[in-house]
């Protein structure tokens, strides 16, 4: 290191010091309130992953649901379950998911 790039070293470490203490100082309030918010969104905590089994576990989240026989969460529901039944389990996850919505939306709606 030179003496001339040592002494621009010196200049870009003190706003590379007030960075790091900026973004501590933002980090945890903005942390609390994506955690408060989630925490919000639903009561329990629900571990979601890509296998059948979640398939068949939104599928019974769906049917108790009193729009579950309703246009569009039926439709959206049979194309879940065959996507899923054939294989094609994040999609049909997908599928499942917007039925759920759907059901959710429709009795919200009434």
């Amino acid at each position: 290191m030179t003496e001339a790039s040592s002494s621009a070293h010196r200049r870009i470490r003190p706003r590379a010091a007030f960075c790091g203490a900026m973004h501590s100082l933002v980090t945890p309030p903005a942390l609390l309130l994506v955690l408060a918010m989630s925490a919000s969104a639903e009561p329990g905590l629900r571990v979601t992953t890509d296998t059948a089994e979640y398939c068949g576990s939104l599928a019974a989240r769906l049917a108790d649901m009193p729009a579950a026989t309703e246009e569009p969460s039926r439709s959206l529901a049979v194309e879940g379950m065959r996507l899923c039944g054939n294989g094609h389990v994040r999609v049909g996850i997908a599928k499942l998911r917007r039925a759920v919505r759907a059901a959710q939306a429709h009795t919200t709606n009434r």
